[in-house]
């Protein structure tokens, strides 16, 4: 059975976007190698160092669903239906789009974080379930169903914006200490939560 983690690309100060969801230079280290990555998306493939593409192929090779906020799928609209880690999306929406079947086949919409989980667990399989949206990885914490966070950290300070993370409803959560794998304008920190 694989893991359920969090991954965002972040600043230095704790943001995965500016006030207005533009996310500047964070995405930077996507293009700031000499190393290909191909995505499942055919109009995109990865361009990093050696350290991200490890990191990178890592977590599309693992990756069996991916869930998402309703923002986020709006934001990307819904990503043509093919996420680039080419896994199944699962989002989390209290309403879900009217033309969603035909438009978003690959794509499932349910109505809360744990329901999210578990489908995203059964897509997956023996895969690995990551989520990734700044609101939703906040829920899943509190709820204690996340057993891995990620962060791809980047050298710029951003002042404000979309935080990665809040206000814990139960207080501090401890997390084991971090694998750090260094990388161009990014450092790639995971670290698994302490039961």
């Amino acid at each position: 059975m694989g893991k359920v983690f969090t991954h965002m690309t972040m600043s230095l100060d704790g943001f995965v976007a500016d006030p207005d969801d533009g996310i500047g230079e964070l995405f930077e280290w996507y293009e700031g190698g000499e190393v290909t990555v191909p995505s499942a998306s055919s109009e995109r493939s990865l361009q990093v160092d050696e350290a991200g593409a490890q990191v990178l192929r890592e977590w599309i090779d693992n990756t069996g669903a991916l869930i998402a906020g309703r923002r986020l799928f709006d934001m990307t609209n819904g990503w043509g239906d093919k996420h680039p880690v080419g896994a199944p999306v699962v989002v989390v929406t209290h309403h879900a789009p009217d033309d969603a079947a035909q438009r978003w086949p690959n794509t499932t919409f349910v109505g809360d974080v744990a329901a999210a989980v578990t489908e995203a667990k059964r897509i997956a399989g023996d895969k690995n379930v990551t989520i990734a949206s700044s609101t939703i990885i906040q829920q899943a914490l509190d709820l204690g169903l996340v057993d891995e966070v990620c962060v791809s950290l980047v050298p710029v300070l951003f002042g404000e914006g979309v935080s990665y993370f809040g206000k814990l409803a139960k207080g501090h959560l401890l997390l084991d200490d971090p694998v750090v794998v260094p990388g161009r304008r990014a450092t790639h920190l995971s670290y698994k939560v302490r039961r």
